[in-house]
């Protein structure tokens, strides 16, 4: 049986991946990673991951989990038009792509094209540069244009939303018009570290603490919006699924 020091150093070392992984058990989780993931994750997957792992940021990657679940996901649902907000280096955009039919499309942006291009040459390498359109830039402006064009009401098969926690719901009101009836937007992190059931003292990182108001404040909306169905998964950190319905 632990002791309390050993139990203490667990929790401890769990705080550490917190925010890849919601599972109690570290062991567990690398359990899946080792049994399930890593034997399954294609090469250019595995060497953007390993590059991304070296970036002082890495902590806003998608966790090699996800990016599986994203992958099949995609495949599940035929996804052939997508939309990706919030890039980094591009390790979901890359199971996107690496998902999509060859003459697929991913409107992809972000506020950072360095990252993303730290990114590019390994998705260049797995031959799918050629499905995405990168954008740099934020990305409400680009959606409200779309949003003036009838072609794009309706013609997204999947939109994935992993950005600024703080514009969630102002992306949600404009992509539950642009998504196609029976098409699915994800959202990320909405999960939080597991803040989200945390109680107003709990000792929170800064920017924990700022966004999760805005997470929770998601997750209310979301819960009651009469034109979706929703699932929100413990994946990664994590993710709601919004099927539109009307």
């Amino acid at each position: 049986m632990a002791t309390k020091q050993e139990e203490q150093q667990q929790v401890g070392r769990h705080q550490e991946v917190g925010h890849k992984s919601l599972l109690q058990s570290d062991e567990l989780y690398q359990y899946i990673l080792e049994t399930s993931v890593y034997p399954r994750e294609p090469e250019s997957m595995k060497e953007l991951r390993e590059i991304t792992a070296k970036h002082p940021w890495n902590i806003m990657t998608t966790s090699a989990d996800e990016g599986q679940f994203l992958n099949l996901l995609l495949k599940l649902i035929n996804a052939k038009n997508t939309m990706e907000i919030g890039v980094y280096t591009g390790y979901s955009l890359l199971a996107t792509a690496l998902a999509l039919p060859d003459d697929g499309k991913i409107i992809a942006m972000d506020i950072n094209k360095e990252n993303y291009e730290l990114g590019l040459p390994v998705i260049e390498k797995a031959g799918v540069a050629h499905k995405i359109d990168f954008r740099e830039g934020p990305a409400l402006p680009v959606l409200d244009q779309m949003l003036e064009d009838e072609k794009y009401h309706g013609s997204f098969d999947f939109i994935f939303v992993d950005a600024d926690k703080d514009n969630y719901l102002n992306y949600h009101k404009r992509l539950i018009e642009l998504v196609k009836v029976g098409g699915v937007i994800g959202y990320d992190n909405t999960l939080w570290n597991g803040s989200v059931v945390a109680p107003p003292d709990a000792p929170l990182r800064k920017y924990v603490r700022y966004y999760r108001d805005f997470v929770i404040e998601l997750n209310k909306a979301l819960a009651v919006d009469p034109r979706i169905e929703i699932c929100q998964l413990p994946v990664g950190d994590g993710i709601t699924l919004c099927r539109r319905v009307s």
